[in-house]
């Protein structure tokens, strides 16, 4: 009898150890929570931080977890498709990095009436939106940080082009806005010559950039806007000779711009933390499936990289 109590005991043991435990409320049961990353695509090194973030803040709390993205730079039609995808599939929590402003709205507020938690990564929507939390940088301050960085290094004078990515998309809108207003307030010796989009591509923001260096002869600054748009930029400079003659500050770190960056072709990065934003989004849906109170916004941070920092950033 002992040895057949003994045996029950052991065997409801490795039952009870074989059960997970899961972060989500009771009401979930066994099956753990879902949750989607839709990014704005799956190239830039910036989306795969991010997704990394989230991974593994996911793994961490046992919740599935998939990142989707458009196949283009500027598909928001298809953005908005993997957003009805995730609302039918019946996702928990769903992480948007919306490609632009406002397209993405109806289907926030969809998925949002369907009780899904949704997080606004990085690309904020406009104020008075329905989403649960938005985690990013805060763009207007670290590009008014970019247009001192970049006035300082001219001496306050001369002409300045920049390169942004989508127009329209909210994130790099206010990058190049708020960018143009502390110009336009701190630094009158400083003309900003235009403003062209290459859709975060390199190629063609190397592109454009050659034909600002080739309409202005005497241009002395260039502003990149994201991390494809600065890694043209800087390729640009290189490519035409003038690298340290122009000065480069954009955004984001990456392989390509941390070199040009080691070599002096770029003078300065604003370096988001992409990671803490995917990690931070995924706690945030945790928490409010778990009915805990998150903050409407939280500031994932950034630092500006240089020379002298870069490679510990």
């Amino acid at each position: 009898m002992k040895k057949r109590i003994l045996f029950a005991a052991v065997c409801l043991l490795v039952v009870l150890m074989a059960v997970p435990v899961f972060a989500q409320k009771s009401t979930f049961g066994n099956v753990p929570a879902k949750a989607m990353f839709i990014a704005m695509d799956s190239n830039d090194i910036h989306w795969l931080k991010l997704n990394r973030g989230a991974q593994q803040q996911a793994m961490k709390l046992k919740i599935d977890y998939v990142m989707q993205a458009p196949a283009g730079k500027v598909d928001s039609a298809q953005q908005i498709a993997i957003m009805e995808d995730a609302i039918n599939a019946k996702y928990d929590i769903i992480l948007v990095a919306p490609q632009f402003a406002t397209s993405m709205i109806p289907s926030i507020n969809k998925a949002r009436a369907a009780g899904i938690k949704v997080i606004v990564v990085d690309s904020p929507l406009p104020a008075g939106s329905n989403y649960d939390q938005f985690v990013g940088t805060d763009n207007a301050a670290a590009a008014r940080t970019a247009a001192d960085t970049l006035a300082k290094a001219l001496g306050g004078k001369g002409k300045v082009a920049i390169v942004n990515a989508q127009a329209g998309a909210g994130t790099t809108m206010i990058r190049e806005n708020a960018f143009k207003e502390q110009i336009a307030k701190s630094y009158p010796g400083i003309t900003i010559v235009g403003t062209q989009y290459s859709d975060g591509d390199k190629g063609k923001a190397l592109n454009i950039a050659t034909d600002f260096m080739r309409a202005n002869p005497d241009l002395a600054g260039f502003y990149g806007c994201n991390e494809g748009a600065t890694v043209g930029v800087g390729n640009a400079v290189k490519q035409a000779g003038k690298a340290g003659r122009i000065v480069v500050v954009g955004w984001d770190k990456s392989p390509e711009n941390q070199a040009l960056v080691l070599d002096g072709t770029i003078l300065a990065l604003m370096v988001q933390n992409p990671t803490a934003m995917g990690t931070k989004g995924i706690q945030a849906g945790i928490d409010l499936l778990n009915g805990k109170a998150v903050k409407k916004d939280d500031d994932s941070g950034c630092t500006v990289g240089t020379k002298a920092n870069i490679a510990r950033l």
